[in-house]
């Protein structure tokens, strides 16, 4: 059972077969899928599901903090359900290929209090782009 499926179940979110099966198909590492993709991929499990109930589903997932919504090149929105262990995203500038990359010191300590503006930092989210092995090869 994926990391995704277990913490709805502990949450006690009402499993549906279409909740279920879109949940399983946002399971594994490095996923970053878009919702015509997760449909897509959902559709294959369970030929019945709508395109409307994926997108609600989505939504849903974002709004309990289990999935994130990944906007890494102005094109459309990817869910990564790996929304509990903080990390920033590695992207290929050629296939859009995407991969988790998880930090080792404290990203906020890069900003400096002169270039803060006064504001109060929460959250930092860095992409790192470049070539994955098969584009540059």
């Amino acid at each position: 059972m994926s990391d995704l499926l277990e913490r709805l179940r502990g949450r006690g979110w009402r499993m549906t077969a279409q909740r279920r099966v879109v949940a399983e198909v946002l399971g594994g590492e490095h996923v970053h899928l878009t919702a015509d993709e997760v449909h897509a991929r959902a559709a294959a499990k369970l030929p019945e599901i709508s395109r409307a109930t994926v997108y609600n589903t989505l939504g849903e997932l974002v709004s309990l903090g289990e999935v994130v919504e990944v906007t890494t090149d102005r094109r459309a929105k990817r869910y990564d359900p790996n929304a509990h262990r903080p990390h920033h995203h590695l992207v290929c500038a050629r296939c859009g290929a995407i991969k988790d990359v998880h930090p080792t010191g404290d990203p906020l300590a890069d900003l400096p209090a002169s270039e803060r503006f006064g504001f109060t930092v929460s959250d930092v989210e860095v992409t790192y782009r470049g070539l994955c092995p098969e584009c540059s090869g």
